[in-house]
C-alpha cells in the first residue's frame, strides 16, 4: 500500500510528480481548510504547506503515522516544530529555493520607488505628463542596510552588487559574513548612516512589530523601509505616521499585517488606502518569493533536506 502525502497549497506540478515516481500517493488538496486537514492527515507519512494552514499541536496528534512535514518557502512560524519534532516528525522548509526572487523584487521595488516609476505611469494612466515631479533618486552612492543576513537577506545583497551603493548589514545571531561587498556592522551604526533599510527576517515574538514608531525614530534620516518577509514585522499604523510626519522617505511592502482582504476591518480599508495612493509607496500582494522559477526550487530544495 503506498505512503500518503498530504498537499494542502498550489503547487507545482513538478512536487506531485516527484512525490508519486517515489511511490507515494498524493493527496492535492490546495483549497483544503483547518478542518479538511484534521480529516485527512491520519493516514499520512507526509505534509506540505505552504502559509495557508497552522500546524499546530491538534494536527500533530491527529497524525499518528506523520513522518515529515515540508515547508515551501521560510519561515517555520505556522509549524509546531518543537511539539512536532518531539513526535519524531521530521520538518524541513526551503527559504534558498525562494531567495533570489525576493533579492530581485526588493531591489525592483527600491528602484520603483526612487525612479517614481509607478508613480509615473499611475499618472500617464490618466493623462498627466509629468518630469519634474518624477525626477529621480539614483540609488548609487546610497547606503543600504541590510536586517537580517539569511537565504534573503544575502540573496538582496548579491542583487545589488552592481548599483554602486554600500551595503551594511546586520544579524543578531549570525557573524562573520562580511565580504568586498557588505559591510558587517550594528545597529546603531545603521540608525546612523542608512537611507535604505530592508527587513529579513523570521516573524518570532522577538521581531513581531520591531518596525514601529520608536524604530522609525531612531534613524538620523528619514529612509526608504523595504519589508519583503513578513507582514506583522512592521505596524501598518506606525509606517503611515510616519510617513506623515517625514520621519519616513517611503515603503516598499510585500506584506501587509492582514492579508485576508474580505476580512478587513474599516481601519483597515483605509490603511490600505492610505498606502495605495500615497506617492511615496510601493505595494505589491505577497509575490516577493512567488516566481515560476521558485515553484519549482522550493520544491527541489525541501525533497533533498527529507531524503526523498
Amino acid at each position: 500500500m503506498s505512503q500518503k502525502v498530504l498537499i494542502t497549497a498550489k503547487v507545482h506540478e513538478y512536487l506531485i510528480n516527484q512525490l508519486e515516481a517515489k511511490g507515494y500517493a498524493v493527496q492535492y488538496e490546495p483549497s483544503i481548510t483547518y478542518n479538511g486537514v484534521l480529516q485527512a492527515i491520519p493516514d499520512c507519512k507526509g505534509l506540505i504547506v505552504t502559509t495557508r494552514i497552522k500546524v499546530d499541536k491538534g494536527i500533530i496528534d491527529a497524525a499518528p503515522q506523520l513522518e515529515w512535514i515540508g515547508r515551501l518557502g521560510s519561515g517555520m512560524e505556522l509549524i509546531d516544530v518543537a511539539y512536532a519534532q518531539s513526535r519524531g516528525i521530521q520538518c524541513a522548509s526551503s527559504p534558498e529555493g525562494n531567495m533570489d526572487t525576493v533579492g530581485e523584487q526588493a531591489t525592483g521595488m527600491l528602484l520603483m520607488l526612487m525612479h517614481n516609476l509607478l508613480k509615473s505611469n499611475l499618472e500617464l494612466r490618466q493623462f498627466i505628463w509629468e518630469r519634474d515631479g518624477n525626477r529621480a533618486w539614483e540609488l548609487g552612492g546610497k547606503t543600504v542596510a541590510i536586517i537580517g543576513y539569511g537565504h534573503t537577506g544575502s540573496s538582496f545583497a548579491r542583487k545589488l552588487r552592481g548599483f554602486d551603493v554600500r551595503i551594511l548589514a546586520y544579524d543578531k545571531y549570525k557573524s562573520g559574513y562580511g565580504n568586498e561587498y557588505v559591510e558587517e556592522t550594528d545597529m546603531d551604526t545603521i540608525y546612523r548612516e542608512a537611507d535604505v533599510v530592508s527587513l529579513h527576517l523570521p516573524l518570532t515574538e522577538e521581531t513581531r512589530y520591531l518596525g514601529n514608531a520608536a524604530f522609525f525614530a531612531r534613524f538620523s534620516k528619514p529612509v526608504i523601509i523595504i519589508n519583503t518577509s513578513r507582514g506583522k514585522i512592521v505596524s501598518t499604523a506606525d509606517v503611515i505616521s510616519a510617513l506623515e510626519g517625514g520621519i519616513l522617505a517611503g515603503a516598499c511592502l510585500d506584506v501587509l499585517e492582514n492579508e485576508k482582504l474580505d476580512t478587513f476591518s474599516t481601519l483597515e480599508k483605509e490603511q490600505l488606502q492610505f498606502l495605495l495612493q500615497h506617492p511615496r509607496v510601493v505595494l505589491t500582494p505577497h509575490i516577493a518569493g512567488y516566481s515560476h522559477e521558485a515553484s519549482i526550487k522550493m520544491p527541489q530544495a525541501v525533497l533533498k533536506k527529507l531524503g526523498i
